[in-house]
């Protein structure tokens, strides 16, 4: 069956709800759309705000081929058959790959995508909800012009509901456009999951179809921080099983891996430190091996490194040490560097002091004061 997602999808900009600054009158996305100009784009911004629906559209409006993957589950098996399909010659239209959570892809993945869109030989609209200046080569993205898409406000989101025909109580409307977080798509799913199973879409209703339905609303919500603080708790504490459970609720979850191995890097130098210094090499290297591999086999490299740091030693000093130095910053201010310890590249700078006195005799260590516990 047809998910109501799918069948009140605009077909046109005049039914399209949001995103004024890219496609209201005049703007660089209707104008795209009006003038068919064939061109390589991103689309940045949260979930459920239009990203696949405004791509269908452009699409249509050049009379293209429009191949939809996600990244997720994509290679490049499934772009080297895109690229090799052939017209007939009476259909030699443009192809348009719709490139959904593009930043999944690591970096051989988008080595191997960047001739077809360098040669024209596919127009590609990528998606996500990542900054594409960390997640997507530098390249690749150069070939293509960014679009910033915002959350839906409470009034588009109510005219969005109200396209799905199905009536519902105006306290229902209200919890929903709150909880839906600017995300169109939790609300459409929402008001169709409760209409199948209670008939009326009350407050009430839609609450008991969230929690039977274990409905994941937002990963960059309260889960999102909950469940890193829990995974990063685990490896402080030494407990290697919750760990690994917390990484596997991540990553079966759709947590970016990328994000997980980034926090990794930071535990290594945070709660292991000077304990076990190699940590920071294992984390670093679980880092490149998850940007080179991708999902779902990166995920035993995140296991294997989480392992590791979980049962690593464990010494805060170092970024204690840190932390002390920067409130004293904050404190007192630049205080005076003194005078032995400046550098002195110049006559008059030796003349004046700078530098005097500073000598470190052969197989000597100088005793420099610090605050490592």
């Amino acid at each position: 069956m047809e998910p109501l997602a799918s069948k009140i999808r605009p077909k046109s900009l005049k039914e399209f709800v949001g995103q004024e600054h890219l496609v209201g009158a005049g703007k660089p996305l209707r104008k795209a759309i009006e003038d068919k100009h064939l061109f390589s784009f991103i689309f940045w911004g949260p979930p459920g705000v239009g990203k696949t629906t405004l791509a269908k559209i452009y699409a249509k409006s050049l009379n293209a081929r429009l191949y939809e993957l996600s990244a997720v589950s994509a290679g490049k098996d499934d772009i080297k058959k895109i690229v090799e399909e052939k017209d007939t010659l009476l259909e030699q239209r443009p192809k348009v790959l719709f490139l959904d959570e593009i930043h999944r892809f690591n970096k051989a993945q988008q080595d191997f995508l960047l001739p077809f869109v360098e040669t024209g030989r596919l127009t590609l609209i990528g998606a996500t909800t990542e900054n594409p200046s960390f997640e997507i080569i530098s390249p690749l993205l150069s070939r293509c012009r960014v679009f910033v898409l915002q959350s839906l406000s409470e009034k588009e989101l109510k005219q969005i509901i109200v396209r799905t025909k199905i009536k519902i109580s105006k306290d229902a409307l209200d919890w929903l456009v709150a909880l839906s977080n600017g995300d169109a798509r939790i609300a459409i799913t929402a008001i169709e999951n409760t209409h199948r199973l209670y008939g009326k879409v009350t407050a009430k209703n839609l609450k008991n179809t969230f929690e039977h339905a274990f409905i994941r609303f937002d990963k960059k919500g309260e889960e999102h921080y909950d469940t890193i603080s829990a995974f990063i708790k685990s490896m402080r504490a030494g407990d290697a099983d919750a760990a690994i459970y917390y990484l596997a609720r991540m990553i079966e979850g759709g947590e970016d891996p990328k994000f997980i191995a980034r926090r990794m890097v930071i535990f290594a130098s945070e709660d292991i430190g000077l304990a076990q210094p190699t940590a920071l090499v294992v984390a670093n290297e679980v880092f490149g091996a998850v940007e080179k591999i991708g999902l779902p086999e990166c995920a035993i490299n995140l296991a294997h490194g989480v392992v590791y740091l979980a049962l690593a030693k464990k010494d805060r000093s170092a970024y204690d040490a840190l932390r002390a130095a920067q409130a004293d910053v904050r404190e007192f201010g630049n205080l005076p560097i003194p005078l032995k310890i400046r550098n002195a590249p110049t006559k008059l700078m030796k003349e004046l002091g700078y530098g005097k006195g500073y000598d470190l005799p052969a197989g000597r260590q100088e005793n420099i004061p610090c605050r490592l516990a």
